[in-house]
């Protein structure tokens, strides 16, 4: 029985390193989605300045902007599952000392940042180096099968589990959540010292810096479906961190919610997210990719307007499980079409500019969101996301059919020089 359940979980023809791999995946993401309810709480408890409050938002994915390029060149030099290690052992160093601060009562809100921006920086090089692992112990045609089974435990844990479980320690104890999530990251480390990974074709030291960061912008920007990828959710990312940003004030003084139903947003979320998993091969084989891509567009464009105008949590919910529902089916495809697109040996490069737009979208909508939430009030976000939200929809919409033509694997000397 035990035995049928794996394998229809995690088949075998998808190998025991990748098992290894999901299971130090789904270890770490429940440690995630603890402190993905914990630390707004916490931040909430400090400082009820919405500006205050968005720039924790902003001090998490800050670094993720100004190191990510760096990162990608390291995950193409090095040993990636060293770097994966030591990334979650400096994770499990930040949490275990926010911890004991907190306990210690002597964490005001600029520890609390400092401890955001060291995790930050230590997720940076963990998440870029995890996008690269399954393509190297994975065929090429069960790509989709294992990015929907680790998306299905980030959504679980991260999402599902982890949320409302973090706000429930958060409310025993609030140093709890963190040191509960340093004992997690601790054992993601031992399970992924179990997998011997392939080299990955990266000749070290050959080049500059500088030299390899080039070369993997100029990939990403002669890649037509790479780079309306990049250039999509840089855009949505603005205006999504604009709204998410004071997503615990929304919760609290627009919805009514305390810190557990906090929590219950990220898992309705997730439970959108579970859906997604689930009608993900029926959807892509009936719809294209650029069909796929444009719904989930507008999607989160009439997301932003519903909570805009609503007071109502029953009308918020059923929003966030859509919205989840979306999110999962953006991130695979996205996900899928990259690892299917880009040479192994620059995967943590073009990996570092997606990630460039991911964050540094995040970043400035943060930022935004912050100042005016504090100017407008909590909905003034969600607003502008709308507006610009739709403006952008209109503009790309064309530009979406590229990632349609994503089948074919790029040649060696293609990928150094021109479009695939």
């Amino acid at each position: 029985m035990l035995r049928r359940a794996l394998e229809a979980v995690l088949p075998a023809r998808l190998g025991a390193p990748f098992r290894w791999l999901v299971a130090s995946s789904w270890t770490s993401n429940l440690g995630d989605g603890l402190v993905l309810a914990a630390g707004p709480l916490l931040v909430a408890t400090r400082t009820q300045d919405p500006f205050v409050v968005a720039l924790a938002a902003t001090a998490a994915w800050l670094p993720r902007l100004l190191l990510a390029l760096w990162a990608g060149v390291v995950t193409d030099r090095v040993d990636r599952r060293r770097l994966v290690m030591v990334c979650n052992a400096v994770r499990v160093a930040v949490l275990a000392l926010l911890a004991a601060a907190v306990a210690g009562d002597v964490a005001p809100v600029w520890v609390v940042l400092v401890a955001l921006v060291a995790l930050g920086a230590a997720e940076t090089f963990a998440d870029n180096v995890a996008g690269t692992l399954a393509p190297m112990v994975v065929r090429r045609d069960d790509l989709a099968t294992a990015n929907a089974r680790t998306q299905a435990g980030f959504i679980g844990l991260n999402q599902l589990a982890g949320p409302p479980l973090g706000a429930a320690l958060f409310t025993a104890g609030q140093w709890s959540p963190f040191a509960a999530t340093a004992v997690l990251m601790a054992a993601a480390v031992a399970l992924v010292a179990r997998v011997e990974l392939p080299p990955h074709g990266r000749a070290r030291g050959t080049t500059t810096v500088r030299a390899d960061v080039v070369e993997g912008v100029r990939w990403t920007w002669h890649h037509p479906a790479v780079r309306t990828l990049v250039l999509t959710i840089l855009v949505f990312n603005v205006t999504f961190g604009a709204a998410w940003s004071v997503l615990v004030l929304y919760a609290q003084q627009r919805l009514g919610l305390g810190d557990v139903g906090f929590g219950l947003v990220t898992t309705v979320q997730a439970l959108g997210g579970l859906l997604g998993v689930t009608a993900y091969g029926w959807l892509t084989a009936r719809v294209s990719l650029a069909g796929l891509m444009r719904v989930g567009l507008v999607v989160e464009t009439l997301t932003h307007l519903v909570l805009a105008v609503t007071t109502s949590a029953w009308v918020a919910m059923p929003v966030f499980f859509v919205f989840g529902a979306h999110a999962f089916v953006w991130g695979t495809t996205s996900m899928t079409i990259r690892q299917r697109a880009v040479p192994s040996a620059l995967q943590g490069r073009v990996n570092g500019v997606n990630v460039i737009g991911t964050f540094g979208g995040l970043v400035l909508g943060g930022l935004v969101g912050g100042w005016a939430a504090q100017r407008w009030g909590v909905t003034a976000p969600f607003w502008g996301a709308f507006g610009g939200s739709a403006v952008f929809v209109v503009l790309i919409w064309r530009q979406l059919r590229h990632v349609a033509h994503t089948d074919a694997q790029p040649a060696p000397d293609a990928a150094a020089h021109g479009p695939a």
